[in-house]
């Protein structure tokens, strides 16, 4: 093979020069992160119930205008089971752990059977307490817990010792609530962050060694790999983007990034090294890797910067994440990795694969691909991308099992609903508060809702007082907004008695509907009441929005990476057939994944999602190398056919190699005891093996098929 530099003896001099430059520099940098990482960089992932959008989105606006209408403060809800809650012994229990409750000063306050009621006995005639207070199980009893701001992970965690202390065999305390389900999600992925990015490490380590078999590349790769995740955590720390609910992953992406380089870096110096003098092997094998590893990076590049578009928070701060892991990555391995190849006293095994009769598996390998997609295509419709709350946590688990409990004595999501009269009418007047009371009524009957707290609930608590009847309604209303009261009106009722609320407490549990679709089901019951709808909010309904974005990003951010994809195949390939191929092959691999996900009906939350991103993002790297491995075989004379076998040939160990590494790395994954990171590192896993396949068997296949 020839190079292309008229002076050969110039060109490795200069690039030693460069390598040794570069070397020291990012070793300066990479020092500087490790101190970053470990004295400055918050690595605790900020999970909190607004994590689904940003502040500017309107859906999270109309959360934010609620909460200043209808004060109110997030709730932990603990369900108390014991064999008879009418015995003294149970109400005592109560009595204790309500008081208990109240001694944390992070909790504002607590009803329970004995704080709220006028006693204990009254709740089953309460209009109010037995809604809130009472559950499907007869043997069980709710607290609920005001917390004083949004709860943070050290509330939850006295509040766990708390209930473990005063658990009996028969006295059984669960709890729930959006504080508690946030900081279990947070723990879930700190918990994941550490010990599987440490696995993966390991794992990718292990591979590579197996794969290399010496110490140079070895160490390289891994210190490349590992010093471009420290320096891409300290970046986003200095430009204030901090480890989320998606983010916390970024390490191993940005760490599966830079090894894709310098695999096929490492690949075609193994190969030129029999060819030509270390030091001009090293400068040719950076030469004609960094052009295709440019083309990789730029289709990274607008994978993860399709998400700066998305309205969900978590999906920018992964698109902000990617695009600096991206550029990262391709810095460092072009930058510090070649240092290591210079040093090494000898090159590693390098097998060449021999010439073999591959017509059978050109015809067969492609047609069981398409009979494959075929079928995972009918999936695509069984996609839910609208999981409930307890999609985050183990089927068989315990804190699944608990959470399930709670949610069918009363719901667990809370969905607000905020209504007025069409015709402007206050809400304390005879005519529209008989249409809150329909309302309230219509409300309860959907199967969806399981608790729901209105004005008309209050004013009939009211009505049970002695002579209360003699009052009219808006009397009543002037009394529960008085300090006597707590001014508890304003938590149903604004100031001028214009708008409603409805605090609803949606059951999550054998949800089949989308979020979306409830919500508009209770809209019209509003309607039918003779009200309207003026703000909807909650974690309910972001959960709700969040599942479309989902769905639609699924839709728009791929279909846009294939149409941006073809513009990128169009520069690598230059050949229309050939790129036309290329975007087919990529088309295959999301439909594959996520047609199997329909099938299996495993759910594609937030979390999950961008594993198809990243597994295209893989999967084009392969292509790129490989059409560039055929243009430099066409460049030597040989025909088509014989270029695209050679360089099959040639290609054929790196690909697979690189593969094999990012599915065992992504599959340390699946031993999560988090669903979501369980599925992300799924589709990432089985997208690598796909996309190797695309590369080597379709994507050939494709160009050559009818042509003599």
């Amino acid at each position: 093979m020839t190079t292309s530099s008229p002076t050969p003896s110039v060109a490795p001099v200069a690039a030693s020069r460069w390598i040794q430059r570069s070397f020291w520099l990012l070793l300066v940098a990479m020092l500087l992160s490790v101190w970053a990482v470990i004295f400055r960089v918050d690595l605790n992932p900020k999970v909190e119930s607004d994590f689904f959008f940003s502040s500017e989105d309107p859906a999270f606006r109309a959360s934010l205008q609620i909460a200043e209408r209808f004060p109110s403060k997030p709730q932990l809800i603990i369900n108390a089971q014991g064999p008879d809650i009418t015995s003294d012994e149970y109400v005592e229990r109560i009595a204790q752990l309500t008081e208990a409750l109240l001694a944390d000063p992070d909790i504002d306050s607590v009803q329970s059977l004995t704080r709220g009621p006028a006693n204990p006995a009254s709740v089953l005639q309460s209009p109010v307490w037995s809604r809130l207070l009472l559950s499907d199980n007869p043997r069980a009893t709710q607290l609920v817990a005001l917390v004083n701001g949004a709860g943070g992970a050290e509330l939850i965690t006295r509040v766990e010792e708390l209930l473990a202390d005063r658990s009996r065999p028969s006295f059984v305390l669960e709890v729930s609530g959006v504080p508690y389900v946030v900081e279990l999600i947070r723990r879930h992925l700190l918990r994941d962050l550490r010990t599987f990015s440490l696995a993966a490490l390991l794992v990718f380590g292990l591979v590579i060694s197996i794969l290399y078999r010496s110490l140079a590349p070895v160490a390289g790769t891994l210190l490349s790999c590992v010093g471009a995740c420290l320096l891409t955590l300290t970046v986003l720390h200095l430009i204030g983007t901090p480890i989320g609910l998606l983010t916390a992953n970024i390490a191993t992406i940005v760490f599966v990034l830079t090894l894709s380089h310098t695999v096929f870096l490492t690949a075609n110096w193994q190969r030129l090294r029999s060819e030509l003098d270390p030091p001009q092997a090293l400068a040719e094998a950076i030469r004609i890797t960094f052009t295709a590893s440019f083309w990789c990076m730029v289709a990274a590049l607008s994978g993860f910067g399709s998400l700066l578009l998305a309205n969900a928070k978590p999906l920018r701060e992964l698109g902000v994440s990617g695009v600096i892991g991206t550029a990262v990555a391709i810095t460092v391995a072009y930058g510090f990795y070649p240092a290591f190849l210079k040093s090494a006293r000898k090159a590693p095994s390098h097998h060449v694969a021999q010439a073999t009769p591959i017509a059978l598996t050109r015809a067969l390998g492609p047609a069981i691909v398409v009979l494959a997609a075929t079928i995972a295509a009918f999936g695509l419709a069984k996609i839910n991308t609208d999981p409930s709350v307890f999609a985050y946590f183990a089927r068989d688990g315990e804190i699944r099992a608990g959470l399930e409990r709670l949610d069918r004595g009363g719901g667990s999501s809370p969905l607000l609903l905020v209504v007025k009269d069409p015709a402007g009418g206050r809400l304390d007047s005879r005519p529209t508060s008989a249409a809150l009371s329909r309302l309230q009524q219509q409300l309860e009957k959907d199967p969806a809702v399981g608790v729901s707290l209105s004005l008309p609930l209050l004013l009939d608590e009211a009505r049970r007082i002695p002579l209360a009847a003699l009052l009219s309604t808006e009397q009543l209303v002037n009394i529960l907004d008085s300090p006597r009261y707590d001014h508890i009106a304003r938590s149903f009722v604004d100031d001028e008695r214009r708008q409603g609320l409805f605090f609803l407490r949606m059951r999550e549990t054998d949800r089949t509907e989308p979020r979306q679709a409830i919500i508009d089901r209770l809209m019209v019951r509003v309607t039918d009441a003779g009200l309207a709808t003026e703000l909807v909010g909650g974690l309910y309904d972001l959960q709700g929005k969040l599942g479309e974005l989902v769905a639609t990003s699924l839709v728009r951010e791929l279909a846009g990476l294939l149409a941006f994809f073809v513009l990128v195949a169009a520069a690598v390939s230059r050949s229309p057939r050939t790129t036309a191929a290329m975007v087919i092959c990529l088309a295959a691999v999301p439909v594959l994944l996520l047609g199997a996900m329909g099938h299996l009906g495993q759910p594609v939350d937030v979390i999950s999602a961008p594993g198809a991103n990243v597994a295209i993002a893989l999967g084009i790297d392969a292509m790129i190398h490989l059409i560039m491995a055929v243009r430099r075989q066409r460049h030597t004379g040989v025909g088509l056919r014989d270029a695209w076998e050679r360089a099959c040939l040639q290609m054929r160990q790196p690909i697979v190699g690189a593969m094999l590494i990012l599915a065992a790395g992504f599959g340390i994954f699946l031993l999560s005891s988090f669903p979501p990171t369980q599925r992300f590192g799924m589709l990432v896993a089985a997208g690598t093996l796909i996309s190797a396949v695309m590369a080597l068997v379709v994507l050939p296949f494709l160009v050559l098929v009818g042509r003599k």
